[in-house]
């Protein structure tokens, strides 16, 4: 068993994780090319800024002979999630910054036989600013130099950020 000083970030997020409600979430679906992609992303505000992001998906499609792969992962501008997916417009950048200092981007899935769970933390958003915007889930991860969207192909998963 772990032990967490009491005065720690990590004590923080994991007392938010255990024993808070999220401040807002996302039901994740996948398209035509991920049908069985499917998955859930909470939101917690931390009060010294920021937001704690844990999501979960199965159904992440796996390539021949490979039992672990990655996925790039953003936030897109409109929470559209008809498939496919062709409505969510860009990268959420109210920055105007270069790819992938976006406030959209995040960090990639790892799919382990089509199963991710990814634990993380960003200052780049804050709960207000996210809600109703589409989370989406691409078919090849972020190589986070490609402008506009780091080369990460199709969106193959969505789902609209709701507040709770």
């Amino acid at each position: 068993m772990k032990i967490y000083p009491t005065n720690s970030l990590q004590a923080e997020f994991l007392k938010l994780l255990t024993d808070a409600c999220p401040s807002a979430y996302a039901v994740i679906q996948g398209d035509a090319k991920a049908p069985n992609l499917e998955g859930m992303a909470y939101f917690y505000q931390i009060p010294q800024g920021g937001v704690l992001v844990e999501i979960e998906t199965s159904g992440l499609p796996q390539k021949e002979n490979e039992t672990s792969s990655f996925f790039g992962m953003h936030i897109h501008e409109n929470g559209d999630c008809t498939p496919p997916f062709d409505k969510v417009g860009n990268h959420y950048n109210p920055a105007n910054t270069a790819h992938p200092q976006h406030a959209g981007d995040l960090p990639p899935l790892l799919s382990n036989s089509g199963y991710s769970y990814l634990v993380f933390y960003t200052d780049r958003i804050q709960i207000e600013e996210i809600i109703g915007r589409a989370l989406i889930i691409h078919s090849a991860p972020d190589d986070f130099t490609t402008q506009p969207s780091g080369n990460s192909h199709e969106k193959i998963g969505c789902g609209v950020i709701l507040e709770m």
